[in-house]
């Protein structure tokens, strides 16, 4: 549906149209607008800015809603694998039980990784950062499978490379942190789930199988679940950014995960666990750092709290709380920092100062908690991120291409010096 806006400049008045979405969002169709005016749009960060059409995923920050392919999230992080919500996101519905059979098949099959590709990983230092090696890893992957550099987004060679990208993601997600720990690999045993397999791959021992309870797999199919997709978010963008260019799909993903890398993005749920640590370690009450994040002249921040997209309670928050009390009631462990963090969560939850400002505990302050919880190394959370958020990364890119979009070519407004002769060093 589209309507239309008036734009007055310089004496001169353009029409732009307001084109609406299924959910009533509303965007001013930019598109021809240096053609027409010889100007630009100026909007740093983007957060204003659609820069795409999209089917996968619908978020509305201000009532708290998140939906896949639309479902509601609520209903998938109760009711499906993380499985079933890949090939949703992927190939917009859900499978049924042939499809699903056929899908979960292929992702055991590309489970192992070539011999050859596994003794790269003993070139990395043992304080390589996990992430260094996942992006690193997954273009190397696509050296040993060559038919993939030049796939596109649909038909047999698709679902044969998105299978392989899920699939093989886990896996060297896993070996990263073997190796890094000085730990034999673990080959990938096809008669586990998805997520017991990641867990095999990740704490077996020669002599110990590790199996997980039923809550364990849950939590971490959850976490997967919640972290599919997430709109077009920093990492996400990236990948479209990368894809735009026409480069391959490995090449696309592995930049998603060096912009998922960053602190104030996938780094977020360790932030969250540092700042735990941190507060420990000071011996100093609670209230000493509430009372410094509620100081506005202080630089001080709580990390965990609040979103920039949601301006009320994060639902994927919602969902992993009731989980987290499970997790944790199930090992009935014993750690300072979960109990400073379920401390913090409740101070919070009745202080006037976060409440008015929909200051609440979002997705990453409860999956620091879960995945510590679980035994997740800290290194180790934003691979976790990634492995999650793979699914939407390979669905945009693929989206990408059959919107046929043009290569990303953002403009800029220039501020340095104007035209000046060139000095020559004698006389400088």
């Amino acid at each position: 549906m589209t309507n239309s806006a008036t734009l007055s400049l310089n004496g001169e008045e353009y029409t732009l149209d307001v084109i609406t979405g299924t959910e009533n969002e509303q965007c001013i169709d930019i598109q021809q607008l240096r053609n027409q005016t010889g100007c630009i749009t100026m909007d740093p960060g983007f957060g204003n800015t659609g820069s795409c059409y999209s089917s996968i995923t619908y978020v509305d920050g201000k009532n708290g809603v998140l939906r896949y392919r639309g479902y509601p999230i609520e209903e998938l992080a109760e009711n499906a694998s993380f499985v079933e919500v890949a090939y949703l996101i992927l190939y917009g519905e859900l499978p049924n039980q042939k499809q699903l059979c056929i899908f979960s098949r292929s992702l055991e099959e590309h489970a192992p990784i070539h011999t050859n590709l596994e003794h790269h990983f003993s070139g990395f230092p043992k304080s390589a950062p996990p992430m260094a090696i996942l992006s690193a890893m997954l273009n190397l992957v696509a050296c040993f499978h060559p038919e993939v550099l030049d796939v596109t987004s649909e038909g047999p060679e698709f679902d044969r490379t998105a299978a392989l990208l899920l699939s093989k993601v886990r896996t060297i997600s896993a070996f990263a942190y073997r190796s890094a720990t000085g730990k034999p690999f673990n080959q990938p045993n096809p008669f586990l789930s998805y997520c017991n397999n990641f867990l095999h791959l990740m704490f077996s021992d020669p002599y110990r199988e590790y199996v997980p309870s039923k809550t364990i797999e849950k939590a971490l199919n959850l976490f997967l679940v919640l972290h599919a997709d997430h709109e077009q978010n920093c990492s996400t963008s990236t990948v479209r950014v990368v894809g735009s260019s026409r480069a391959n799909l490995f090449s696309s993903v592995a930049a998603g995960v060096c912009a998922l890398w960053g602190p104030l993005h996938g780094g977020a749920n360790a932030a969250v666990i540092a700042m735990l640590e941190d507060i420990k370690a000071s011996g100093k009450p609670l209230k000493h750092y509430l009372d410094m994040a509620k100081d506005k002249d202080n630089p001080y921040r709580l990390m965990g709290f609040g979103h920039r997209v949601y301006k009320n309670f994060d639902p994927r928050s919602r969902i992993l709380k009731r989980h987290v009390d499970e997790v944790l009631k199930e090992l009935n462990t014993s750690d300072p920092l979960l109990e400073i963090a379920l401390e913090l969560e409740q101070e919070t939850l009745k202080d006037d100062y976060f409440i008015s400002r929909n200051l609440y505990p979002n997705v990453d302050f409860y999956s620091g908690i879960l995945l510590r919880a679980i035994g997740i190394p800290l290194n180790m959370y934003t691979v976790m991120f990634a492995i999650g958020r793979m699914p939407g990364w390979i669905a945009n890119w693929k989206e990408l291409l059959e919107h046929n979009q043009r290569i990303s070519r953002p403009r800029q407004i220039y501020t340095g010096h104007s035209i000046r002769s060139f000095v020559p060093i004698e006389k400088r």
